[in-house]
């Protein structure tokens, strides 16, 4: 039987840091009142011309060299984002191109936060049927440039960056089982009021940034992500206590710790990078993976739990062996 196991990771996060003490100077707040509502204390930010293609490849590139593989030796491409650099070509086209790993399937898929673990699923099920036989896997969005710098109540919470891994077919367990979800009803909750054709304003003063009702949103997060956890760890007749590292995404603390005490997981099995990543939609959880995978906490043979959950709303759980 064909498996599919994560044989390396990669990650990259833009140069330029904007803490919280800047975010004093820019809107109505302060560093504690941003630390206690989010967990946050600093985001990355795309340099001007830093498009999520660039920052896809530098993490791809680790990735690859992580694995001890060349580009040649990927048959495909499953990249999820937000924030595409064009309405087309996809993303991972353009990163087909300049890995130089030409002709086999590359795509992106667009599931907001939970993109990677959409992405991860799908690409699973490629090599599980024999389809293809190496993935890359990326998960990368230049978020800020959705954003309204003016809100409050979503620029202290979103941050630029890229995760990526690669997958191999194996005959031994890697990913054990996966689940996806989405519910459109909520997606006036967490969305961007306009699109391509639907219309949308070019001029800069009336540019479509993220509108977000956070209480709204964090009540059906808590709750989707505690729900799907346990689905997926009963349908493979494991427990919490069987779960070495939860990497859920980085959305903010207060998701983060609710969910975890909700599960009877204690937050020192949860990887946490909100403080100095904060929310970089679908690059959370491989930066958060990849983070973790080079800092020794995750070793081989562990039980990891992975989850996304996104505006739509959609959410996603993967489990599986490192």
């Amino acid at each position: 039987m064909n498996y599919a196991r994560i044989v390396g990771t990669g990650s990259y996060l833009p140069e330029k840091v904007v803490s919280n003490a800047d975010l004093e100077q820019m809107i109505e707040t302060t560093a504690d009142w941003i630390i206690e509502r989010t967990g946050v204390e600093e985001r990355h930010v795309a340099a001007p011309g830093e498009t999520t293609a660039d920052m896809a490849e530098q993490a791809a590139r680790r990735a690859l060299e992580a694995a001890g593989l060349e580009p040649g030796d990927i048959d495909m491409i499953v990249l999820g984002t937000t924030t595409p650099d064009h309405v087309f070509p996809s993303v991972a086209t353009v990163l087909q191109h300049r890995l130089g790993c030409y002709g086999g399937p590359a795509f992106d898929v667009q599931a907001v936060c939970t993109g990677f673990v959409y992405a991860l699923d799908i690409a699973n099920r490629f090599i599980r049927t024999g389809a293809a036989r190496r993935v890359l896997v990326v998960g990368a969005d230049t978020f800020t440039r959705i954003i309204d710098w003016t809100d409050r109540g979503t620029c202290i919470l979103f941050g630029d960056g890229a995760g990526a891994v690669i997958l191999e077919q194996t005959d031994q367990p890697g990913i054990i089982d996966s689940r996806l979800g989405a519910d459109g009803r909520y997606k006036e909750l967490l969305w961007v009021p306009a699109g391509v054709s639907s219309g949308y304003d070019r001029t800069r003063e009336n540019a479509a940034f993220v509108e977000m009702r956070g209480s709204e949103v964090f009540k059906v997060a808590v709750t989707t992500l505690k729900d799907i956890a346990e689905q997926i760890l009963s349908a493979n007749q494991m427990t919490v206590a069987d779960v070495d590292w939860m990497i859920p995404h980085q959305a903010n603390r207060r998701i983060l710790t609710a969910t975890a005490k909700r599960l009877g997981l204690p937050m020192e099995r949860m990887i946490d990078c909100v403080r100095t990543h904060a929310n970089t939609s679908a690059a959370s959880v491989p930066l958060a993976l990849d983070v973790a995978v080079r800092d020794g906490r995750i070793q081989r043979g562990d039980t990891l739990l992975l989850e996304g959950f996104g505006g739509g709303f959609t959410w996603g759980a993967a489990l599986l062996k490192y």
